[in-house]
């Protein structure tokens, strides 16, 4: 799954108690599991409204375009009013109003403000990883983020869990319903969340200090493989494989298995890439192998005859992703020195943000001309393009790129 973190500069935690420590993790996960509650039926949602695979693709696609439009200011503007916890109420109540939008009737420009508003609503995680960290000493940083990183899992995966129960029981609806609750419950709870009250200090990104965090060579290509894994991610388990699942028959609840086949193998191996499988492999190699299943297991979409084969390609391409999307966010901070990694982080995330919004566009546009079966193709021949450029990346620049 997708992680996105940032790390503070040192300096001294705020002291916190169990309590306050426990107010912010079930936050977080109201937020993540607010943001998810829909994802599995939103593509068959959107169907039922009879809107075209094209335009399923652009409402899918407005997530990431808003995320990479309006991150950085966001951040900017958390970072000159060193304040964090409004902009996590400002997370949780964008993500509220996005859930109002995908439940008005009529045009499908609303669910097309809604998805957008839920673009935003993800676009002020950074505020949230920056508080955290605050809570915990500089050398315990990793463990903070760490800690969030299965926040965010969580959230997803018990949101995303109770979306096809929830539209089984009830209607469509149910889940939007499901969003509004908890996300105003989260934004409830905000108000308990520990923050000084001179705020959290964190230096600015500047203009001088992303020119020179951006030429960094290991940076850009990390940032291209996350555009390149993020759009597999949204034409797959956060795209259209809910629709291919429709297809075969599959009943609301049962969209509910198909995501934990996903979601448990991808959670696993996310937290054994980088302690495990790249000290043994190579981070290089390591890719290589995570974009080449990830290719086979998503072309193998497009040919599962029956739901439960479906289901496979699910679990073999979550531990796909799993491999991936851990080892490029560790690779892109990595060698940046502490003061500059919250830059390196947010040009990151900026970036594969391209890969949320042109993967399910393309593919919606795919899908409408040569059927849904294409879009996996597409995807498909995403991964393998990021084989081929790690490739060719390692022979001419074996130095710069470390070990394989």
């Amino acid at each position: 799954m997708q992680q996105k973190t940032a790390i503070l500069k040192d300096q001294p935690p705020i002291e916190t108690t169990v309590l306050d420590h426990a107010v912010f993790i079930i936050v977080t996960i109201l937020y993540w599991s607010a943001l998810f509650v829909y994802v599995p039926i939103l593509t068959p949602y959107l169907e039922f409204r009879g809107l075209s695979l094209q335009l399923i693709g652009l409402v899918l696609g407005s997530y990431g375009l808003t995320q990479l439009i309006v991150r950085f200011p966001l951040g900017i503007a958390s970072d000159k009013l060193h304040r964090r916890k409004p902009f996590i109420m400002l997370g949780l109540l964008t993500a509220v109003i996005s859930c109002l939008f995908y439940i008005i009737p009529g045009s499908w420009l609303w669910p097309l403000t809604g998805r957008i508003l839920s673009g935003v609503s993800a676009s002020t995680w950074v505020a949230f990883t920056v508080l955290y960290a605050s809570y915990f000493s500089a050398s315990s940083a990793t463990r903070a983020m760490g800690t969030i990183s299965f926040m965010t899992v969580s959230g997803q995966l018990i949101g995303m869990t109770l979306s096809g129960w929830l539209a089984e029981a009830f209607s469509w609806n149910a889940a939007f319903l499901a969003g509004i609750c908890i996300g105003l419950t989260g934004l409830a709870l905000t108000f308990l969340i520990k923050e000084p009250s001179e705020g959290i200090q964190r230096t600015p990104m500047s203009l001088s200090a992303l020119v020179e965090v951006v030429r960094s060579p290991i940076l850009i290509r990390v940032s291209i493989l996350s555009i390149f894994a993020h759009s597999i991610l949204f034409i797959t388990m956060f795209g259209f494989t809910p629709l291919q699942a429709t297809s075969l028959g599959a009943s609301k609840l049962e969209l509910s298995y198909v995501v934990i086949a996903f979601m448990i193998p991808h959670a696993l191996t996310s937290l054994f890439s980088g302690k495990w499988f790249a000290p043994r492999l190579g981070e290089w190699r390591l890719a290589r192998i995570g974009f080449l299943l990830g290719g086979i297991f998503t072309a193998s979409i497009a040919f599962s005859p029956t739901l439960g084969w479906l289901m496979l390609t699910q679990a073999l391409n979550g531990f796909a992703l799993g491999l991936i999307f851990p080892l490029l966010l560790g690779m892109a901070i990595k060698d940046f020195e502490p003061s500059k990694r919250a830059t390196a982080m947010g040009f990151y995330q900026a970036i594969y943000s391209v890969g949320m919004f042109m993967g399910p566009f393309l593919a919606g546009w795919l899908n409408e001309v040569w059927g849904l079966q294409s879009g996996f193709y597409y995807g498909a021949s995403v991964a393998f393009a990021a084989v081929l450029l790690i490739t060719l990346w390692k022979k001419p620049q074996e130095s710069v790129l470390g070990n394989s």
